[in-house]
């Protein structure tokens, strides 16, 4: 059997699947990923003779392949929000990013060091890796495509806190390597141009590049054709030169790309709003997006049965149910007190941290850029919490989400949805006739 032509007809039936099941499970209490991530434990587990999936073996795809998965997440997941950026509108992202985040982090490697013994360096980096939320799994919970009105307030701190934090966490990361004792330097000139140069230079270039990208790039969409005219279908195309251009400019400046690539896409998104193209660059970063995870969650489930748990300890399972079912959201409830929402939008808000794409990436590229002790344990860890957030969040996202809807006296999506799709009125199908006929 060729592996190339296996390898072509698995993707085929996954990629008609991911094509199909968002639809198909949109009324039951179960999403996509976690379908894909079985399918890749089978196919993996069969004796087919498919490529060995480890992560740590090799880091460098990984590495590679979830970045340019979470850069297009990140530009879908900014084209789609329709509430312009302000610190008033956006305050609840924004007090999730800059609180919630910091506090999940710093509580998180305090207890891993303090009570579990992890060293501080590893700590820290599991903390970082795990602190974002993931704009890539959390579909069921956030707003809907560009121009839907679907914008309450669970819905918009849920996706703009996934689409900021992806980029905000990496300067826990860069601490994380920093606290590394095989460092040359003394820790504390490691630690001043941490401040200095992670998190305050690195931050402020994602936050500028992505702005300068996102202004010159409404330009040439949006003004450009008037002049010069751009066939409609090539619009598709320009969201991934929006990704791939704010990312790479903003990298080459050391800049965090990943929070340029959402500034980019929330600045292009204030220009033009009800444009079509609107609507055109999202739909295909969004399938992009789920080709990518397509593949990505079949090798997750690969590398669950290859043996990925092999190294997962007590610790480690202790450390990613604690962040999962208590940190976050205990933390999120402390963090929204005296925010005016109500208790149970405080409630979904702080429990519905999704953990996803964005940590495979972070502990790829901590693991292959320095060496950390244990680097199979974290990755165990890691793996767990994204398969016990994947599971849990994924079968509890629906009903939450039409529990919270009825809450607030909306219609849920699916409903909303049948009233859209239902055909014609009595009156339309039989329309009076013309008077004097």
């Amino acid at each position: 059997m060729s592996l190339y032509n296996l390898i072509l007809v698995v993707l085929g039936v996954a990629i008609l699947g991911v094509a199909w099941l968002p639809s198909l499970l949109r009324n039951y209490p179960l999403s996509y990923p976690i379908f894909f991530i079985g399918l890749g434990m089978l196919l993996f587990w069969l004796p087919l003779g498919l490529p060995d999936p480890d992560p740590v073996e090799f880091s460098s795809f990984t590495t590679h392949l979830t970045e340019i998965c979470v850069t297009v997440a990140l530009t879908g997941t900014g084209l789609k929000i329709d509430k312009r950026f302000s610190l008033r509108a956006w305050r609840i992202p924004l007090v999730l990013v800059l609180g919630l985040m910091l506090l999940t982090i710093g509580s998180f490697a305090g207890i891993a060091w303090g009570l579990f013994g992890m060293l501080p360096a590893s700590a820290v980096l599991l903390a970082a890796t795990l602190a974002p939320t993931d704009p890539v799994l959390a579909g069921d919970v956030q707003v809907g495509e560009p121009g839907e009105g679907r914008e309450d307030n669970v819905r918009l701190a849920l996706t703009a806190e996934a689409g900021l934090n992806d980029g905000l966490a990496f300067p826990f990361v860069y601490l994380a390597l920093a606290l590394l004792p095989v460092a040359a330097e003394p820790l504390g000139a490691r630690l001043l141009h941490w401040a200095w140069m992670d998190l305050g230079y690195r931050t402020a270039m994602g936050v500028l590049g992505g702005w300068l990208a996102g202004r010159g790039l409404s330009y040439l969409i949006f003004d450009l054709p008037h002049r010069i005219r751009i066939r409609p279908e090539a619009y598709g195309f320009v969201a991934l030169a929006v990704t791939l251009t704010a990312y790479g400019l903003t990298e080459l400046v050391h800049g965090y790309g990943f929070l340029a690539v959402f500034v980019a896409a929330v600045t292009l998104r204030r220009h033009e709003r009800s444009h079509e193209y609107q609507t055109e660059m999202h739909d295909f970063t969004d399938q992009l997006e789920r080709l990518l995870i397509v593949v990505i969650l079949m090798l997750f489930g690969g590398a669950i049965a290859w043996g990925l748990f092999d190294y997962l300890t007590w610790t480690g399972a202790a450390l990613g149910l604690l962040l999962v079912l208590g940190l976050r959201p205990l933390g999120g409830m402390l963090t929204l007190m005296g925010s005016g929402l109500s208790w149970p939008e405080r409630l979904v808000i702080s429990f519905f941290g999704i953990r996803g794409i964005g940590s495979f990436f972070y502990l790829a590229f901590a693991l292959d850029t320095r060496y950390f002790p244990a680097g199979r344990e974290l990755w165990a860890t890691v793996g767990f919490t994204v398969l016990v957030s994947v599971v849990l969040h994924g079968v509890l996202a629906t009903p939450v989400m039409n529990w919270l809807d009825r809450q607030q006296g909306r219609p849920t999506v699916q409903e909303e949805e049948e009233q859209t799709t239902a055909g014609p009125s009595r009156h339309e199908e039989n329309p009076a006739p013309a008077s004097g006929s």
